[in-house]
């Protein structure tokens, strides 16, 4: 919906080996075998990644992680709400990055931002989910005319 027709996905964890203490790698462990099963599509996905692995390819280089996602993410996905809302708020004020919150899953997108968000982070949030309404519209006229 926003032109990149397969994003490289991080699945975001604190180190980037599976680890059974760890339920974050675990989940990614999970996330990736459904990616190659066919069960997750529309994106290349790896990990788990640390952040760094994520969005670094030197820091991949150096760690030995040969991915195609590790170092050129262009979707990070994280273990809770508590490291989103962390990294999110760290990329727009720390980092200067453009943000847009929208909530997945309902009838319809939820837009979704923050009292301290940006006149751009509000706009940026109502064009991703009119992106999204349209995509879903879209879908539904498809499906209608297949049945």
């Amino acid at each position: 919906m926003i032109g990149i027709a397969e994003p490289r996905v991080a699945i975001l964890s604190a180190v980037e080996t599976v680890n059974s203490a760890m339920r974050s790698t675990l989940d990614a462990a999970a996330l990736c075998k459904m990616a190659d099963r066919g069960q997750i599509i529309g994106g290349l996905l790896d990990g788990p990644l640390a952040f760094d692995n994520a969005i670094s390819e030197a820091a991949a280089r150096e760690k030995n992680i040969a991915s195609p996602v590790a170092g050129r993410a262009e979707i990070l996905v994280v273990p809770d709400i508590d490291a989103g809302n962390m990294l999110a708020k760290q990329l727009t004020f720390l980092g200067g990055a453009d943000a847009a919150g929208v909530v997945l899953g309902a009838r319809a997108p939820i837009i979704l931002t923050s009292r301290a968000d940006s006149l751009r982070t509000r706009l940026a949030s109502c064009a991703v989910a009119v992106l999204l309404a349209r995509a879903a519209a879209g879908a539904v006229a498809n499906e209608t005319v297949r049945t």
